[in-house]
């Protein structure tokens, strides 16, 4: 087995370790927004799959600032998913939520990276359920490096 697939596999498996009380959000470099966005359009296409635009309405956990989570949202809107955002700006939001609770499905994202390999790992949290994909960066462009890894 080589280096890099026992690597990938090592990742996919730990990716059922992530729990609600860890950080989330893009813990890439900067300098990777071209992969943000295509791993953004590939983490879509995994949602179109598993829950329909339609009939499901998804409630943001986290801010999205970044390319990754400003690619997700706006894609997401275009295929006809309801979002609730964090405005971290409105403390009134706060109150509202709490006498209005959400009813949608909690997501949140982490991006990370394992710099020695050029490989990055994003993955989705829906409600209480994971999803998680590798991917290699190879001549300047991300390719996955694997099937997405869920975790129900």
């Amino acid at each position: 087995m080589s280096k890099i697939t026992f690597i990938v596999l090592l990742l996919v498996g730990l990716s059922g370790c992530v729990t609600t009380q860890s950080r989330y959000g893009n813990f890439l470099p900067p300098t990777s927004a071209a992969y943000n966005k295509t791993m953004a359009e590939d983490a879509l296409k995994q949602l179109l799959i598993l829950y329909p635009p339609a009939s499901t309405r998804f409630d943001l956990q986290q801010t999205t600032p970044d390319t990754f989570g400003i690619t997700l949202v706006e894609s997401m809107r275009a295929k006809g998913y309801a979002l609730m955002e964090i405005k971290p700006e409105l403390p009134a939001q706060r109150n509202s939520e709490a006498q209005n609770p959400p009813t949608g499905l909690s997501l949140r994202y982490v991006l990370d990276q394992v710099n020695s390999l050029n490989l990055y790992r994003v993955t989705l949290l829906v409600g209480n359920q994971s999803m998680t994909r590798a991917y290699l960066v190879q001549d300047s462009t991300v390719h996955p490096a694997g099937l997405w890894s869920r975790k129900e």
